[in-house]
């Protein structure tokens, strides 16, 4: 088991060192709370220079913000519409997060994966270093590593998992670091197997951009549920999140305790089209926007949806022993 790195306090928000593990994938370190417990924002699919409500959004993220004092704040891709980002000098960066986020509660660790959205740009450039000098509170990485106490979030690139973004005409992406595609998927599923199993944490939680089950526009990723999900069973994971549809939604499993959770309500929804679902399964959905909280102590994690004017929508609270939807 790899050793833990010394946090760094910088500014507002505590970030690690990054150190590599077994499983190649990189690991940073998060302080949490003196009583042990943790606290976060989760919103997706929101970069569009504060268009589509996104500005009204990331005001309500702050205010909750505050009264949660998040540790950090976690963004489940689409970062920049339509696009991504042209380079590392396109102003999107700042019309589309550094300007829009301002609220002090928000200037916390961001910690990002990628959407297919973002492969539509240059995603090199989303990935470089010299963003994060830009605005010290941005991390984006394809996979990598969250420990904070007694909780593990993996963030899993998704979007070179679906076949269909590799033969789309209408559309270029930027498949640099990632073809050839089977060999990178094999690898990266290698790499979140092993760094489940190594892992020693209570909560388990992996964050990736795609859909593994939803009612929503996009639906089901079957690539997810064929090559993905088996894996997050065998390892007992606890909560699967996720951007891509705009929308908020939570739905259960009936056969293990995988929740699965979608925060994709950062800016432009209300796209009407919800697919049936098992009523069983289907514990909430919304169809416009808002964000989620995350809240974590030793023996309980709870989730909160918002809407845009700061109101709970749902809340969804698990322990070991039971969950309860309230």
């Amino acid at each position: 088991m790899a050793m833990e790195s010394p946090t760094i306090h910088l500014l507002l928000y505590t970030v690690a060192t990054a150190v590599m593990v077994v499983a190649e994938l990189q690991r940073f370190e998060h302080a949490v709370k003196a009583d042990g417990s943790l606290k976060f924002l989760v919103v997706g699919d929101w970069g569009r220079r504060g268009l589509y409500n996104q500005s009204n959004v990331a005001y309500q993220m702050g205010n909750v913000g505050d009264k949660m004092d998040v540790d950090f704040i976690v963004s489940a891709g689409d970062n920049f519409y339509d696009n991504g980002l042209v380079d590392e000098d396109d102003l999107a960066f700042y019309d589309s997060f550094t300007n829009i986020y301002t609220a002090p509660s928000l200037q916390k660790q961001w910690y990002s994966v990628l959407g297919n959205h973002d492969y539509r740009g240059n995603v090199l450039a989303q990935l470089s270093p010299t963003l994060r000098q830009r605005d010290h509170k941005w991390l984006c990485m394809r996979s990598f590593i969250l420990h904070a106490g007694n909780m593990e979030l993996l963030f899993v690139d998704t979007t070179p998992f679906q076949d269909k973004y590799f033969t789309e005409t209408d559309h270029e992406y930027d498949w640099r670091g990632v073809l050839p595609q089977q060999e990178y998927i094999s690898n990266l599923l290698k790499d979140v197997d092993v760094a489940l199993k190594e892992s020693s944490s209570k909560w388990k939680i992996v964050v990736g951009h795609h859909t593994i089950f939803s009612a929503g526009h996009h639906g089901n990723t079957q690539e997810l549920v064929d090559k993905l999900l088996p894996i997050l069973l065998d390892n007992k994971v606890n909560l699967y999140i996720n951007g891509h549809d705009h929308c908020l939604q939570h739905i259960g499993s009936s056969n293990s305790q995988l929740q699965f959770l979608t925060s994709g309500g950062g800016s432009k929804a209300w796209r009407g089209d919800i697919n049936q679902w098992n009523l069983d399964e289907m514990k909430f959905f919304y169809d416009g926007q808002g964000f989620m909280g995350v809240e974590i102590t030793e023996d309980e994690v709870d989730v909160f949806f918002y809407d845009i004017f700061g109101n709970i929508l749902h809340k969804w609270s698990g322990s070991d022993y039971t969950h309860s939807v309230l």
